[in-house]
């Protein structure tokens, strides 16, 4: 998913203060760490304190008050990839599958949510019936059917969900709904049953990721009548513990108790407990970390800048959650405008770019790590390795800034002018410095065009803004190889001319191609063998060099002292609806 618009700068003794002071840490999943995606129910939970098994009720009520510089775009589920929606999403819409909203490590188990039970796979894996709960209701009061099912994953298609080609592209009759959207039909794929209660999603082949891609906000069941098109500021009815009230991407949302919800499974879809939710947009961060300490608000979406964080890490340290992620930081490179339509000039910004400044930029080695691979370490298919390095070995350790320079003058592009695009907040801007800096030292003309968080990733994704190089990330959906790789920089994830090309640097390389291709076939049948294939397939993106992996981060999550029960999860982060304000 793309996350937060803005990363942590933390210096000095801060650093170690809020280190020490993090509530919710633990570890980065490993390789084989994650639970299976036909799992159902779930284990105890590391990094915070577990779901409460039975609703609190003395922890219900009050309005959590929450604070964000700009808004997150769209506010249809389908459509919007930011992780500031989709932690909202997460008490508001639902799946027939879920992941757990659960602390830590079991956040990623997935278990039935609107669905009664976890799937009956038939036909080799190429067939998943699903029966719905009964009497669940929409925000706006309508019964949920097997119809709304049916016409929420056609909608998928219809809206062009950035995830329509890469996610549910397996879907019997999905080919031709992705060359020609208003025109999809998807009876053949996804069959309601309206006496049995039931739904058949048919798959053209085996797709063991399935559960997971179901249990992401952009397979959110809607009701049929959700508009053909994104839905914008408009509210679509949810089923989860809340609705929203009002969207002014100027201004604020608010979030209200849905009255029609009753909880049907605490570990999908618990209860939750402030009475609204309120996200406000157009402070300053300072001035949001001053409305957090002052009580004025409870949490800041924001990272906070670096002349808060002392006294964040001594007198509000109790306040302050810092968490690991599965994510990379990265340039995007535009494989199909000059410079870096050349091959050579995409590899000597990999081997000029300073990672350890980069880290410095962040925050410092308590809160990023450099890295030149696009799999974070730790996660499902990471090899050590790296192409990058000057000296060689298999992690990176310092720039070789000399051959970048010589690959600038074989490539025969030294002299192009570059426009680095970024977002506008201080950390963006200066690590967009940085790159403007390097991009020139190594013999380019470079300039840096910050722009509006609110919209700097649909731009940089549409071809037509032309963007030669971007500062981006992507934090992981569900914990697997493919969701870096497949979703990140196959031919099918690029889409141009279109807000939702999710493929930045519109890299589609066939060999390589062919390779996810397989991987993902090699997963019907073992994951571990797939694994080893996507490390393969991660290091040959990096020889072609459409991206330069720049940092792996964590997190600070700056609550008030108001704001109790605290829970991270390593799926979708801070579960919003579980705070207590009172």
């Amino acid at each position: 998913m793309q996350p937060r618009r803005t990363s942590l700068a933390l210096a000095g003794t801060a650093l170690v203060v809020l280190a020490a002071a993090a509530c919710s840490g633990g570890s980065t999943p490993k390789a084989s760490g994650g639970s299976s995606p036909g799992a159902s129910g779930s284990s105890g939970s590391s990094g915070g304190t577990s779901a409460p098994a039975t609703y609190q009720t003395q922890h219900r009520g009050g309005t959590l008050h929450l604070v964000a510089k700009s808004a997150g775009g769209t506010l249809d589920p389908m459509v919007n990839y930011t992780l500031q929606y989709w932690q909202l999403y997460q008490a508001t819409y639902d799946g027939l599958l879920a992941f757990t909203k659960r602390a830590g490590q079991a956040s990623f188990t997935v278990v039935p949510d609107l669905a009664q039970s976890m799937p009956k796979v038939t036909d080799g894996g190429r067939t998943y019936t699903f029966t719905l709960r009964k009497g669940i209701r929409f925000s706006n009061g309508a019964p949920l059917t097997t119809d709304d099912v049916v016409a929420s994953f056609k909608r998928i298609f219809t809206v062009s969900s950035p995830t329509a080609g890469t996610f549910y592209n397996g879907i019997v009759g999905a080919g031709a709904c992705l060359k020609k959207p208003a025109t999809c039909d998807l009876s053949q794929g996804v069959v309601g049953d309206r006496n049995a209660g039931t739904v058949t999603i048919h798959l053209t082949n085996p797709d063991p990721e399935l559960p997971y891609k179901l249990a992401v906000p952009h397979a959110s069941i809607l009701p049929k009548s959700a508009p053909p098109k994104d839905a914008g500021t408009t509210p679509i009815p949810t089923t989860g513990p809340y609705k929203f009230a009002s969207y002014d991407p100027n201004r604020a949302l608010k979030l209200v108790r849905n009255p029609y919800f009753k909880q049907w499974s605490s570990d999908a879809q618990p209860e939750g407990y402030p009475d609204e939710i309120d996200e406000t947009f157009g402070l300053t961060v300072e001035s949001e970390v001053t409305a957090v300490e002052n009580g004025q608000a409870d949490w800041v979406f924001d990272p906070p800048p670096t002349d808060r964080l002392n006294e964040i890490g001594t007198k509000y340290a109790a306040q302050a959650h810092v968490n690991p992620l599965t994510a990379v930081w990265y340039l995007a490179m535009n494989t199909n405008l000059a410079p870096f339509d050349n091959l050579k000039a995409r590899q000597a910004v990999n081997w000029a770019v300073d990672r350890n400044s980069v880290v410095r930029q962040y925050g410092g080695q308590n809160l990023a790590a450099p890295v030149c691979t696009m799999l974070p370490p730790g996660f499902p298919g990471h090899v050590d390795t790296c192409d990058y390095t000057k000296g060689g070995g298999s992690t990176w350790t310092a720039p070789d800034v000399a051959k970048a320079r010589q690959l600038v003058q074989q490539s025969g592009t030294a002299g192009a002018k570059i426009g680095v695009v970024v977002t506008d907040d201080e950390v963006n801007k200066s690590i967009g410095e940085y790159v403007q800096s390097m991009l020139n030292s190594i013999g380019y003309r470079a300039t840096l065009k910050p722009i509006s968080g609110n919209i700097q990733f649909t731009y940089i994704q549409n071809t037509k803004n032309k963007v030669q190089i971007s500062l981006t990330s992507w934090y992981q959906d569900y914990p697997a190889a493919s969701d870096f790789l497949d979703v990140l920089l196959s031919c099918a994830s690029f889409h141009p001319g279109s807000d939702s090309s999710i493929n930045i640097s519109g890299f589609c390389d066939r060999s390589v191609n062919a390779q996810m291709e397989q991987a993902l076939r090699t997963e019907r049948t073992s994951m571990s063998q797939a694994n080893a294939l996507w490390g393969k397939v991660d290091q040959a993106v990096m020889k072609q060099a459409p991206v330069a992996p720049l940092i792996t981060p964590k997190l600070i999550d700056f609550t008030s002292k108001r704001v109790g029960n605290y829970q991270f999860s390593k799926q979708f982060y801070m579960l919003v609806s579980q705070l207590w304000v009172k």
